[in-house]
């Protein structure tokens, strides 16, 4: 099936544009004033757009770096995400971008340039504070790595921000960006659930083994890794796979490696729960969310992150084990 690719009109010479599509064969282009008209309009369905999705081209023109939410982070008391890219290729059906967003459409903001500028103003104007810059919010942060090449643009920059930690976090087993020396502060940060689950409700995403694998490659060759458990889905069974989870993952990583793990809740803001919902009526996966004080969240008495953290110290050390809600 042709790919529709929209692009912005004033950045369709641009030399990064064009690298981008000279990656598809024969693309239907469609030049448009802004992206928003795209992405933003009413009446589109997420999950008719998922199978297919175009693409959008654009400019970023503010918000590059912003706050992360309270209580979020792994180790810095300052916290930052950017967004080089809204959407994912990967389904997973807990992902709270399908009602963040009304369309399934991948925006790509080719200015990579300025993302840098703000990450040296962010440095520069904070140099006596310890910072983590998160990647991988509105996006997976190494999926779309094949046709974008961010990533492999912005860690040639990372020696440079000596008060920064990146933390590149992602499903995918493309690690072609870390072939190199790796970078002191880089933190290339694997998310799980358990296998049964993710072969279920995680569409598109490599096997568990597989990005295993992958982190027990990247720890081989020096560079720090992390693992998330964020969010912790709770179902029938949850308790026996996760910790078979645990075993499966520190039977061959090199915890000496790990710079952190993190444990989160699935937590939806009620507008977002109901724009997922129109869409997923009979998913089970959502039957055992509960409202409270406008999120909704597993509804259960265990402390699902109490639970985890108890069993993954029998593994790796808990000052490298912290909870982001």
């Amino acid at each position: 099936m042709k790919k529709i690719i929209y692009i912005e009109k004033e950045i369709i010479n641009f030399k990064r544009t064009r690298l981008i599509l000279n990656k598809f064969k024969n693309p239907e282009i469609v030049v448009i004033d802004r992206y928003s008209e795209v992405f933003n309009k009413k009446n589109q369905s997420f999950r008719k757009q998922k199978p297919n999705p175009a693409i959008i081209l654009a400019r970023k023109y503010k918000n590059f770096i912003l706050n992360t939410p309270d209580n979020y982070g792994i180790g810095n008391l300052y916290n930052y995400y950017f967004s080089y890219m809204y959407n994912c290729i990967f389904d997973c059906k807990y992902c709270f971008l399908q009602g963040l967003y009304s369309s399934a459409n991948h925006v790509i903001f080719i200015n990579y340039e300025d993302f840098i500028k703000e990450i040296f103003n962010l440095s520069r104007n904070h140099i006596d504070k310890n910072i983590t810059l998160f990647s991988g919010y509105d996006c997976d942060s190494l999926a779309y790595e094949p046709i974008s090449g961010f990533m492999n643009f912005l860690i040639k920059y990372m020696d440079s921000f000596k008060n920064i930690d990146l933390e590149i976090r992602t499903k995918s087993t493309y690690i072609e960006p870390f072939i190199g020396k790796p970078k002191k502060n880089i933190i290339i940060a694997y998310s799980f659930t358990p296998d049964s689950f993710s072969n279920k409700y995680e569409i598109g995403v490599p096997k568990v083994n597989k990005r295993i694998a992958s982190l027990v490659k990247l720890s081989e060759n020096g560079w720090k890794v992390g693992i998330r458990f964020d969010p912790i889905i709770v179902y029938d069974g949850w308790e026996k796979d996760y910790l078979d989870l645990f075993e499966n993952i520190f039977k061959y990583i090199n915890t000496k490696s790990i710079h952190s793990i993190s444990l989160g809740k699935l937590r939806l803001p009620v507008t977002i729960y109901k724009n997922i919902m129109k869409d997923n009526l009979s998913e089970k996966l959502f039957l055992n969310l509960e409202k409270k004080n406008n999120i909704y969240e597993h509804n259960i008495n265990t402390s699902v992150e109490e639970y985890c953290k108890d069993n993954l110290k029998k593994f790796i050390n808990e000052k490298k084990i912290y909870f982001n809600n």
